[in-house]
């Protein structure tokens, strides 16, 4: 299906006030597959909308998120404060071959304070995503869904994220019962999250009819979790639950790498839930700070583990966190980070990492590997 998107600036208010960053409207064509009703459908052709308009635009893709409920009220006008999107005017709706087109304009201010312009990019390790009940794939034998749903998000974050960095999928266990395991695997892949997840549910309605051929609904349950690299802990975890025609016979076999599955009703509606995936992530992890860590030292000189793929750029200044370990009163070990007073300026940017020259050259011997940083705004 061929999505066309046509973008129209028209600097209104630009001339007429004086903003720290200039207002801009977008028209934009949002499409969606009507599936359940033409009401739901028409939610989701608005959301592809923002998002093109957003995304486009330069603003943060993650506070779409927070619009999600305000979209669920049919209306024409919709206006909102404290956002970067403040004005959404619904011009038409139109639905062709059970597809829903909704034309917008969208007044966006672009703000210049968002995590994804302050914080470095974060790096992401997928985990194949397994599933709860393999006998719920037997329509279609697509028992392989999972691990390629987990390249899906993959190229979600690598293609359209503004905050992280995929560093590709995995196929170890991601589970919160070993994170020790999972510190090491973080650790192997220079990873700072890492992305788990189970599909719960594949079952499938039959909705008979006496004319026409048998319509089959089949739903699509996740339960994603996000886990830290430095402590294997888990820190972000969210369901998802959505539904979809399914467009082939009972019996037929699905390759699920294929365009025919992806092209279908039911790929479309995986594709929205990962870029939903997407989305939430930049909404919650994003603002979380990133540490680049020392790797290496060499006089003056310390290199860190991220670089030009992950936003760092010559001239860049970072303050110094000593990082270190104990053992409690009751015999279990604990982490712990310091401030030091030491500043470094980025000297050299690599693809994935970056040279710095410490700017306190008589507290250089003070600086250990695995000592972390962040960026001074």
């Amino acid at each position: 299906m061929k999505k066309n998107i046509i973008i129209l600036f028209s600097m209104l208010y630009s001339l007429m006030f004086t903003l720290p960053a200039h207002a801009a409207w977008y028209e934009v064509t949002g499409v969606s597959t009507v599936v359940s009703s033409e009401e739901v459908a028409r939610i989701h052709a608005l959301e592809d909308a923002i998002f093109k308009a957003v995304s486009f635009s330069g603003a943060d893709i993650g506070s779409i998120s927070n619009l999600r409920p305000f979209l669920e009220s049919n209306k024409k006008e919709y206006q909102f404060t404290n956002h970067e999107v403040r004005y959404v005017l619904v011009e038409e709706q139109r639905v062709r071959k059970g597809v829903m087109f909704v034309r917008a304009r969208i007044d966006i201010y672009p703000s210049a304070t968002g995590c994804h312009v302050s914080q470095y990019k974060k790096t992401f390790l997928i985990g194949n995503i397994d599933l709860a009940a393999p006998q719920q794939a037997v329509m279609g034998q697509i028992y392989s869904v999972g691990d390629d749903f987990a390249h899906v998000i993959n190229r979600q974050l690598d293609q359209e994220s503004s905050s992280f960095v995929s560093v590709g999928t995995t196929d170890y266990e991601i589970s919160k019962r070993f994170p020790e395991r999972l510190k090491m695997i973080a650790q192997d892949t220079g990873a700072q999250y890492i992305l788990g997840g189970v599909i719960t549910d594949l079952t499938a309605t039959l909705d008979q009819k006496l004319i026409r051929d048998d319509v089959i609904n089949r739903q699509f349950a996740l339960e994603m979790q996000v886990f830290d690299g430095k402590t294997g802990h888990e820190v972000y975890n969210r369901n998802y639950r959505e539904v979809a025609q399914w467009p082939f016979p009972k019996t037929s076999q699905i390759d699920t790498k294929s365009a025919r599955f992806w092209a279908s009703t039911y790929g479309e509606m995986m594709l929205r839930v990962s870029r939903n995936i997407m989305l939430d992530l930049e909404s919650e992890v994003s603002c979380k700070i990133s540490l680049p860590e020392v790797v290496a030292r060499f006089g003056n000189q310390v290199t860190i583990d991220l670089g030009r793929l992950h936003g760092v750029q010559k001239g860049d200044r970072l303050q110094l966190w000593h990082t270190g370990s104990f053992i409690d009163q009751n015999g279990l070990p604990r982490n712990k980070v310091s401030q030091s007073d030491i500043t470094l300026t980025v000297s050299r940017v690599y693809e994935h990492e970056a040279e710095l020259e410490i700017d306190q050259q008589d507290l250089a011997g003070s600086i250990q590997i695995g000592d972390v940083m962040h960026k001074i705004l």
